[in-house]
């Protein structure tokens, strides 16, 4: 990824009027039905002008490159619809989209001509409103103005906050590249999980609703109390099926998924591999910048701020008379503490640092600020919007799941929690607050005056948890500082016994188990560089644009395709080299691929220690179109052959029950010459 990026950065720097032109395509494309949903435009955008500050391109024309393609792309819809009227009604895709072409058409007739402004800023009827208005003729001049203002608001509105935020990975230095990579990677889980929630609410509620149908009908067959008292909860004629659907599917969906995981932490299963290669993986990624900011996050959600935000909220409801809405926040909050502290007490699982709280608080799962937090902000959320109009229930529900996301992952990036403890606190949280949720809505709220209570917890939130974070901050830093120094080993008690303290196979990010770990150095990667060079292994080639596109022709030597690497422990390679079969079947080549390790071993000096699994690649094409790559089964002879180049070298054989097809068990060991 960073050599995709690194040749990205310097093509534009040559030519910077691809970039002018890639914006003036992107931001025509937004205005393009399907086409503005699939490509993220905003997304690339924002990418370009983050490379301002660097001055790879200049702010201007990139400026002026959006405004015109934000008009071009408004425009050519317009035209087409003024063009065609109806018969575009019955062509793709508008023909395959008709709840989104009823959507613009409803939005247009309530907004006029501010609609066309409007619409640039408003997903779902983004695409569609252009080519409907001119379908619904509207007037060319009266369009014209709108979409020329519009645009001219549109275009700093993307490219300005992309050239703030390269301004602060500027600002960051080194400690950029992880940032950034920290932030691509939660934004991606953000819109996998959105796109999850969606996806379950939109098949999930129409068949729960149909089970909810068939158990009522049962229940009001039977001729006694309990049929009666249950057909009832269930009578869609007395509460919002949509309701009772969307608890009912969460409460099926989180504990389905607090019941895995917790089978995973209890049997050890693949899950418990997970937790360590993500921790290994964020922590590597730590930077004193990041650390501040997630700190300060994790803050916000300790218990101080959790007893004063409920509290507040407490009185607020007090105040208002709601009764029966305070004794339901207080069976929320107090019950999710205490069943989350009885279920880590039951289970006593260490955290990864086991140093950082004692007592009750030592053990790890479930993560109590995941499930806390849940059900604090989860439960509010409830609260406001259920007293809220429709519209504005969106709004709540995002700055809710917000908070509750960020104090969660802050979790998991400090090394306070493994990711199953935080996963596992989000699936309970969930349980339970569908369950409080469900029970509270059956009756009618009491008045809370929502807008009031929602800007109230935020100022108590931001109030409290501002406090809190200025009085333990200092004392926080030191508690999740980096472990920075390194364990060592004796070389003579590592050559001969505890080279067994390594894993005996890769573990892969997901939890699989891969192949062997048939290799272990210690040295420095030059000098193993230097030790393999005399018998043909050299560096991988890098990812550029270019290499990457052999693997789209059929005929790519083995040997000039970058090598694609893989994750051990949370960790990718360190070095990648590749060796070019003589003889062999086909067109195949060795791979050895090395990960640290937090271990050095000391001879004289210390050096650090690394592992490594070698592999034989066999390369095919396929339909002449494209190249793949197949893991060969025979893991001995790769390591046979890294033993020629050698000075100092032993092997040895593990336990007999890490064997496995393709591998004898035994592991070459080799230090640099000189140790």
């Amino acid at each position: 990824m960073t050599s995709l990026i690194e040749t990205a950065i310097a093509f534009l720097s040559a030519h910077p009027h691809v970039a002018y032109w890639a914006v003036f395509a992107l931001a025509t494309s937004e205005a393009i039905p399907v086409i503005g949903v699939v490509v993220p435009g905003t997304a690339l955008i924002l990418a370009l002008s983050a490379l301002v500050p660097s001055g790879v391109v200049v702010l201007w024309p990139l400026l002026i490159a959006a405004t015109a393609g934000a008009i071009a792309g408004d425009g050519l819809s317009f035209w087409f619809g003024h063009r065609y009227k109806s018969q575009m009604l019955g062509i793709w895709p508008f023909s395959r989209y008709p709840a989104a072409v009823a959507r613009s058409e409803a939005f247009i007739e309530r907004h006029g001509g501010k609609s066309i402004f409007l619409a640039r800023f408003t997903p779902g009827v983004r695409t569609f409103v252009p080519v409907m208005a001119g379908m619904l003729g509207m007037p060319v001049s009266r369009f014209y103005r709108v979409n020329v203002f519009s645009a001219l608001v549109w275009a700093p509105a993307h490219v300005l906050p992309g050239v703030f935020v390269g301004a602060a990975f500027g600002v960051l230095g080194e400690a950029a590249k992880p940032v950034a990579i920290l932030l691509v990677v939660a934004i991606a889980a953000g819109w996998i999980v959105s796109r999850l929630v969606r996806w379950a609410l939109r098949r999930g509620i129409p068949l729960l609703t149909a089970g909810i149908d068939r158990i009522q009908a049962w229940a009001n067959a039977r001729d006694d109390g309990f049929g009666r008292k249950l057909g009832a909860a269930l009578d869609m004629a007395r509460h919002e099926a949509r309701t009772i659907g969307v608890f009912g599917l969460f409460l099926l969906g989180a504990a389905w998924l607090f019941f895995g995981i917790l089978e995973d932490v209890i049997s050890g299963d693949p899950l418990v591999l997970v937790d360590t290669a993500i921790f290994r993986a964020l922590q590597d990624l730590r930077t004193g910048p990041a650390d501040t900011v997630m700190i300060a996050i994790t803050e916000f959600g300790d218990t101080t701020v959790v007893i004063a935000v409920t509290i507040g909220v407490l009185l607020w409801l007090v105040a208002q008379r709601a009764w029966r809405t305070a004794a339901y926040w207080l069976v929320a909050i107090a019950g999710a503490s205490a069943l989350n502290t009885a279920i880590k007490v039951a289970l006593h699982r260490a955290r990864p640092n086991e140093t950082l709280y004692s007592g009750w608080s030592a053990f790890s799962f479930p993560s109590g600020h995941s499930t806390v937090n849940l059900v604090l902000y989860g439960f509010l959320a409830i609260l406001v919007a259920y007293n809220l109009r429709r519209r504005w229930r969106v709004s709540v529900a995002l700055a809710s799941a917000t908070v509750i996301t960020l104090i969660a992952f802050s979790r998991l990036y400090l090394g306070a929690h493994w990711f199953s403890d935080v996963a596992g606190g989000l699936a309970f949280g969930s349980a339970w607050l569908a369950i409080l949720g469900f029970a509270y809505t059956r009756r009618p709220s009491e008045p809370i005056h929502p807008g009031g209570l929602f800007a109230y917890a935020c100022v108590g939130l931001i109030a409290v948890g501002g406090f809190h974070s200025y009085r333990t901050h200092e004392a926080d830093l030191e508690r999740y500082t980096i472990e920075s120094r390194q364990p060592v080993l004796r070389a003579e008690n590592w050559w001969a016994t505890d080279w067994r303290r390594q894993p005996a196979r890769r573990i892969d990010l997901t939890g699989e188990i891969a192949e062997p770990i048939n290799f272990q150095w210690a040295g420095s990667l030059e000098g193993l560089e230097t030790a393999l060079a005399g018998v043909g292994w050299s560096q991988a080639a890098p990812w550029t644009s270019l290499s990457a596109l052999k693997w789209l022709t059929p005929d790519a030597a083995a040997a000039d395709l970058p090598v694609m690497p893989e994750f051990s422990n949370g960790r990718l390679p360190s070095l990648m080299l590749v060796r070019p079969q003589a003889a062999g079947p086909g067109n195949s080549r060795l791979v050895l691929r090395i990960w640290r390790v937090d271990l050095r071993v000391v001879n004289g000096k210390a050096e650090p220690l690394w592992i490594g699994a070698a592999v034989e690649e066999r390369v095919d094409g396929y339909y002449s179109l494209i190249t793949l790559y197949r893991t060969q089964p025979d893991f001995d002879a790769p390591r046979r052959k890294l033993a020629e180049a050698m000075a100092a070298e032993r092997t040895v054989l593990r336990d007999r029950l890490v064997e496995g097809p393709g591998w004898d068990g035994k592991v070459l060991l080799a230090t640099q010459q000189g140790n």
